[in-house]
């Protein structure tokens, strides 16, 4: 049974930093994918960052240049360091593990939830202004 466990979230000013880690179990490396989503109430949950297997990374606009996402596979973890915090970055963050896909003759993700089967509980990130 695959789960995916989010820890780091909490209640910042704006300007500030936080780290999200997320720790996995339960599933067996293949080509996988594992991404950050958020969501705040209200809205659709949005993809925020995507690492592959081999490192490769992908940003949402919003994001880019601030949050950077990263793995640890020896310990089965991800994360997902967030500085420069804005308002609106407020949200609750979830971590989420899917199989890549395979085109043009790599494998690849993108940061949307319908490539991901496996998602963690949660984690809040609240930032003041």
């Amino acid at each position: 049974q695959v789960k995916l466990v989010e820890s780091g979230g909490g209640s910042v000013q704006s300007g500030g930093s936080l780290r999200l880690s997320c720790a996995g179990s339960g599933y067996t490396y293949g080509r996988y994918c594992m991404g950050w989503f958020r969501q705040a109430p209200g809205q659709e949950r949005e993809g925020v960052a995507s690492i592959n297997q081999d490192g490769q990374v992908n940003y949402a606009d919003s994001v880019s240049g601030r949050f950077t996402i990263s793995q640890d596979i020896s310990k089965n973890s991800v994360y997902l360091q967030m500085n420069n915090l804005k308002y609106e970055d407020t949200a609750m963050y979830y971590c989420a593990a899917g199989l890549a896909y395979y085109g043009g003759g790599y494998y690849y993700c993108i940061i949307q939830p319908s490539q991901y089967s496996y998602w963690g509980q949660g984690t809040q990130v609240t930032v003041s202004s």
